[in-house]
C-alpha cells in the first residue's frame, strides 16, 4: 500500500469543491509537508496567473534547508506567456520550484506546441477529452515526451465519465508507456456514493476511488483484460482489496509490490484532490492504513 500511494496526492485546495483562499491552502500544505502522512503528498497545484499571490503567502513558510516545495502550475492562456512567467518564478526562488505544468489540448498541433515551450526537465501533463477514443492523442503525447491527464469527475453528476471511457484511457496510456495523472472527483479510496460538494444540500453521485483507478492501471500493465478492468474500476467493496507485505490481491488477481512500483514509475503518476486529509482519513476508517 505504501508503494502504491507514496507521493500520490497533488494538493488542489484552491479548487472546488473546497475552493480555499490562497492563505488557507498554502498554510494547509505547509502543515501537510511536515505531518506524519506527508509521504502521500506530492505537489501544490496553482494556476500560473496566481503564482504571484502564492509567493506573497508562502514566502515565510518555504523551507530553508530541506527539499523545496514542488509546484504544478496550471497553464490557462497563452502557453508562451505562461512558460515565461514560470521561468521567471523559478529564477526568483530556492525553497520552491515549479517542476510540472498542466494544460489542456484536444488537437495534435496543440500537443506539439506545448512540447516545444517547456524544458525537457519539466513534467508536462496534457489533459485530453476521453469521450472519443483518446489513443491518437495519447500516442502524440508519448511521442512528444509529455504526460497525459484525465478528468475523472467534478461537482455535478454529468461531469463523471463512464467506466469504459476511463479504462480506454488507462489502456492507451499503458499501451504507449505514457504516465498519467487524474483530477477531480477522485478523493475517496474506493468507489462509492458521495456528496459532490461540501454544501448541506449537495447532490450525490457514484464517485470513482483512487485505489480502484491506480490499481486498475497496475493490473492493466500486467495483463488484466479490459472487461475485468471495468469491473475493478466499479468495485465498491474495500475488503475486495487485500494488501500484504508482498503485494495486493483483488478477487482472483494478484500484483506484487515490484509490479506496483513499476506501474507507478512507468504509468500512474498522481491524482489531484482539493482535500489531503479526506483520502487518508477514509483509508484509516477502512483499516487499510
Amino acid at each position: 500500500l505504501t508503494t502504491l500511494l507514496t507521493g500520490i496526492v497533488d494538493y488542489a485546495g484552491l479548487f472546488p469543491p473546497a475552493s480555499l483562499s490562497m492563505r488557507d491552502a498554502v498554510h494547509n500544505y505547509a502543515g501537510y509537508v511536515q505531518s506524519a502522512d506527508g509521504w502521500m503528498l506530492a505537489r501544490f497545484i496553482v494556476p500560473v496567473s496566481r503564482l504571484q499571490e502564492f509567493e506573497a503567502e508562502a514566502q515565510r513558510l518555504l523551507p530553508k534547508d530541506s527539499s523545496p516545495w514542488r509546484i504544478s502550475a496550471l497553464a490557462e492562456s497563452s502557453f508562451q506567456d505562461d512558460a515565461n512567467r514560470i521561468a521567471e518564478f523559478n529564477a526568483r526562488h530556492i525553497g520552491v520550484i515549479v517542476d510540472a505544468v498542466e494544460l489542456k489540448a484536444s488537437r495534435l498541433e496543440e500537443i506539439l506546441a506545448a512540447a516545444l515551450l517547456f524544458p525537457k526537465s519539466f513534467h508536462v501533463f496534457v489533459e485530453i477529452p476521453i469521450q472519443h477514443d483518446p489513443a491518437p492523442l495519447v500516442h502524440a503525447i508519448g511521442q512528444a515526451g509529455l504526460k497525459a491527464k484525465v478528468r475523472t469527475g467534478g461537482v455535478t453528476p454529468d461531469a463523471f465519465p463512464s467506466s469504459e471511457h476511463i479504462v480506454r484511457f488507462l489502456s492507451a496510456c499503458v499501451s504507449e508507456g505514457v504516465q498519467f495523472k487524474a483530477t477531480a472527483g477522485l478523493h475517496h479510496p474506493v468507489r462509492s456514493l458521495n456528496n459532490l460538494t461540501y454544501e448541506a444540500n449537495s447532490e450525490k453521485a457514484k464517485m470513482y476511488g483512487y485505489l480502484n483507478a491506480f490499481l486498475d492501471a497496475s493490473f492493466l500493465k500486467n495483463g488484466l483484460s479490459v472487461d475485468d478492468a471495468v469491473t475493478l474500476l466499479e468495485e465498491e467493496n474495500h475488503e475486495a482489496f487485500q494488501f500484504d507485505t508482498e503485494g495486493v490481491t483483488w478477487r482472483s488477481h494478484r500484483l506484487s509490490t515490484a509490479q506496483i512500483r513499476d506501474s507507478r514509475t512507468d504509468v500512474a503518476s498522481s491524482f489531484g484532490s482539493c482535500s489531503f486529509r479526506e483520502p487518508i482519513d477514509e483509508l484509516k476508517v477502512m483499516n487499510l492504513l
